[in-house]
């Protein structure tokens, strides 16, 4: 059996694997730049509901400042795991520092379980320490603040985090939303409050922590995912369409795809003709990488395995399916 591994030479290949290594490398500056962005926007919604917190004594809204302090410096530990994934791999790491991501991820997924453990420690104590609420109209604002400005910047680490390939960032992202949720408790139990109904505020921190325990769910599954090398099965059906077209591919099998960071790599065997010299296996080979670099999203290493079909086979691509 010959197996040929993903060098950077060979059709041209070098240059496409440089491009998507360049790409890389830009996908980790995005996820900076949304890092730093992001961070600026949770820090100026932090300031502002202080200045009200001073002005209106709340504790509920006190509770949710420190909050958005505390989510906006989830932005730290993104940025070690963004730049120490660019570190190069080494004898120890032989596939670089790309799951420092991935143990981010896990971080921003704990910090999501405090909040939910959080939001509903002070729903209950409310329920049992009931507080009138004072400044309806101005805590309204602060919480409309605070809804706005973190939602605002759950969809740009979504946003960004789906299109670069980060399951940390995007568990970032909805890290926000969670906050936004706190937010959003205030401004609805103020409302019920002015209302007369001081038990709304209790009420609506219970149902905040409904929603943001399913919110938890949905981090802690794009983050699990990842950890355990799922990739979308679709991804898989593509790489498997686009190895298969190549000329000189008999069959296809083993392909195994599978995240570091932000980037793919992938594996296959390929069958080829018996008859093929071995200098023209190794460049079928880096032409099947070549074409799954260049067509597969995030994809920046493809290392296949060529091996002759014996003489008694039927190739599978003329079976009838």
């Amino acid at each position: 059996m010959t197996q040929t591994h993903g060098h950077g030479h060979g059709h041209g290949h070098g240059h496409a694997s440089a491009d998507k290594i360049d790409s890389a490398l830009e996908a980790s500056r995005d996820g900076m730049r949304c890092l730093k962005i992001s961070f600026a926007g949770l820090i100026v919604t932090a300031v502002i509901q202080t200045v009200i917190v001073i002005y209106t004594d709340s504790v509920a809204l006190l509770g949710d400042t420190l909050h958005n302090y505390a989510d906006a410096l989830t932005a730290v530990p993104l940025g070690i795991a963004f730049i120490v994934g660019r570190r190069l791999a080494t004898r120890a790491y032989t596939y670089g520092f790309g799951r420092a991501e991935d143990l981010a991820g896990v971080v921003v997924v704990m910090l999501i379980a405090a909040s939910s453990a959080y939001a509903g420690y002070e729903a209950i104590r409310r329920f049992i320490h009931p507080a009138d609420v004072h400044h309806v109209g101005v805590l309204v604002i602060a919480g409309v603040v605070g809804f706005l400005g973190n939602e605002v910047v759950a969809q740009y680490r979504i946003r960004t985090g789906r299109r670069i390939g980060s399951a940390a960032l995007v568990a970032d992202g909805l890290h926000a939303r969670t906050d936004g949720f706190t937010s959003l408790a205030v401004v609805l139990s103020a409302i019920g409050a002015w209302l007369g109904f001081p038990l709304a505020d209790p009420i609506i921190g219970l149902l905040i922590t409904v929603a943001i325990l399913f919110v938890l769910r949905d981090a802690a599954r794009e983050v699990y995912r990842r950890l355990m090398d799922a990739v979308d099965p679709a991804l898989v059906d593509q790489a498997e369409h686009i190895i298969r077209s190549t000329p000189g591919v008999l069959d296809v099998s083993d392909i195994q795809l599978r995240w570091l960071g932000h980037t793919l790599r992938a594996e296959a065997r390929i069958t080829i003709d018996s008859n093929t010299t071995l200098v023209d296996a190794h460049h079928l080979s880096h032409q099947v990488e070549h074409d799954l670099i260049h067509a597969v999203p995030h994809l920046t290493t493809a290392t296949i395995h060529t091996e002759p079909l014996p003489q008694d086979a039927t190739p599978a691509r003329n079976l009838v399916r």
